[in-house]
């Protein structure tokens, strides 16, 4: 039975929830609708990471937002007043680069739909992107967010597609968190569009729920998956990869899920919370 909502919610008696916390060596954040909000810095982001730091436990960004590459991220980051280094930052860029090397080992020419700076952190790592033109034939298709999308290009993603070639997806995100009056239709809806058009989904979908955009993260730090809590405004993609590879999911109400939302969900969040700032006492009270 979950309690009523003052500071968190959770299927777990305060006694079970604090053995679970004290366990915490690491968090994993979401971005967007986690730490800032579009342009928009949190206010209580720089406090929460002030916080972890005192308390010796170490933290890394993760996204399904492939828009940006890790340049961009640390540069956004910085603006904001945080830093951070590569090292505590993994994208479904880097998942999905770290995914075709393992499983397409002989890929190297892409056909990407994606923005100029997810392109250029793909042929940083050594890929090359195919034109918009049916004589240049690539050796797979990654299909992402993409803020720069033009008409024919999406045409030529679906024409690839249909040919069978290898299809990734990076991300299973529907919407992109803003706080612009505006809906920006990320990776999970182009790919809607590409299904209907072509008959196919992706082969493969990428980042959060993916368990595998943590495995990085353990490996890094020496961490079994009950010492790391994932904290995101998703409960299909933050809370799904926490339960997914058997870390503490954690649901902040700051981005794209309501309470009406986190209330109806079965099997509930680990923790459903207001916002990290809540989580960041929630995590001290258990060293108490």
């Amino acid at each position: 039975m979950i309690k009523p909502f003052d500071r968190y919610l959770s299927p777990w008696s305060h006694d079970e929830l604090m053995a679970r916390l004290r366990k915490i060596r690491h968090v994993a954040l979401d971005m967007d609708g986690t730490i800032y909000m579009g342009s928009s810095l949190f206010p209580f982001t720089i406090p929460f990471l002030q916080r972890l730091r005192s308390n010796g436990i170490g933290h890394s960004f993760l996204t399904n937002n492939p828009s940006k590459n890790i340049a961009d991220y640390l540069q956004k980051l910085e603006k904001m007043g945080i830093q951070a280094s590569r090292q505590e930052m993994y994208t479904t860029t880097i998942a999905t680069i770290d995914y075709i090397r393992s499983h397409h080992p002989q890929a190297r020419n892409l056909f990407l739909l994606g923005t100029p700076s997810m392109i250029a952190e793909f042929e940083a790592a050594g890929f090359r992107s195919t034109a918009d033109d049916p004589s240049d034939r690539p050796d797979a298709i990654v299909v992402a967010f993409d803020m720069t999308l033009t008409y024919s290009r999406l045409c030529r993603a679906a024409w690839w597609i249909s040919q069978g070639l290898p299809y990734i997806a990076t991300n299973p995100d529907r919407v992109c968190p803003t706080d612009q009056e505006v809906v920006l239709v990320d990776c999970g809806s182009l790919c809607k569009c590409l299904e209907h058009a072509t008959g196919r989904k992706p082969d493969i979908t990428l980042g959060k729920p993916d368990p595998n955009m943590l495995s990085g993260i353990l490996e890094r730090h020496g961490l079994r998956p009950d010492e790391i809590a994932m904290a995101g405004d998703r409960i299909y993609t933050d809370v799904a990869m926490a339960r997914n590879a058997g870390a503490l999911g954690v649901l902040v109400l700051s981005g794209e899920t309501t309470l009406e939302t986190a209330l109806s969900s079965d099997p509930a969040p680990d923790i459903t919370v207001r916002d990290i700032e809540v989580l960041g006492e929630l995590l001290l009270e258990a060293r108490k």
